[in-house]
């Protein structure tokens, strides 16, 4: 086989074994592509983003500029997201939100600023160093509960899968980046926190992004983020 041929091959590989969060889920409905989901540089190529000093970092749209249209949810809802494919690569996922600021609107804001706090996350599960499992392998949708303390307004909604197969590099991590667009309606007087800045939430030296996860198997694994806000 030609080197260029070999090459091709690799690239092709690489691509098939990437993937996207296009879809929005509400209380069960997977919503089309794209429609309440800022599409991502990415789209097409699948490529993840690594450096955890990007402003792609946030919604990986920095090139597009892609807006989304913003969909009424009830607080208290189900909301999720669904990959183009099921989730290739082992490892984590975590799931922001951020309220967009009186006068602007979910599909002009851009999410900048300490304004994003966790509230879902699916967490590798070790035993002491015999084995680590991730709940997220073949992942083809997932959904959580809006709490229902949550302030009515517009939000962006991040869902961020960190693949770690080549993380025991440092900014070997992969970071599989979506950002859906809600209308909370119904809320309630919460106060979520903390808040984070995204970029800046991450410097890649955390204990569960810059990982061996072959050998020696981690005896426990440290989630990346703050601590879910759950109302």
């Amino acid at each position: 086989m030609k080197f260029g041929a070999l090459v091709s091959l690799c690239f092709v590989g690489q691509a098939l074994s990437h993937y996207t969060f296009p879809h929005l889920i509400v209380n069960g409905v997977t919503l089309p592509a794209w429609q309440n989901v800022r599409q991502t540089d990415n789209y097409y190529d699948l490529n993840p983003v690594e450096d955890v000093s990007d402003v792609n970092l946030r919604c990986y749209n920095k090139n597009t500029n892609a807006k989304a249209k913003t969909i009424d949810v009830p607080a208290g809802a189900n909301l999720g997201f669904a990959p183009n494919k099921a989730v290739y690569h082992e490892g984590t996922l975590n799931v922001y939100m951020a309220k967009v600021p009186s006068g602007s609107s979910a599909a002009e804001w851009d999410g900048a600023g300490t304004v994003w706090f966790k509230v879902h996350e699916i967490t590798p599960k070790t035993d002491g160093g015999k084995t680590i499992s991730y709940p997220t392998d073949n992942l083809t949708q997932f959904e959580f509960k809006l709490p229902q303390a949550l302030p009515t307004g517009e939000y962006l909604v991040r869902v961020e899968h960190i693949a770690l197969q080549d993380a025991a590099r440092l900014g070997g991590a992969q970071f599989y980046i979506s950002c859906g667009q809600i209308n909370v309606t119904g809320g309630g007087s919460g106060k979520p926190g903390p808040l984070v800045a995204i970029p800046g939430v991450y410097n890649g030296n955390e204990p569960g992004i810059n990982i061996d996860i072959y050998w020696p198997i981690p005896a426990k694994y440290v989630q990346p983020g703050p601590a879910v806000w759950r109302g």
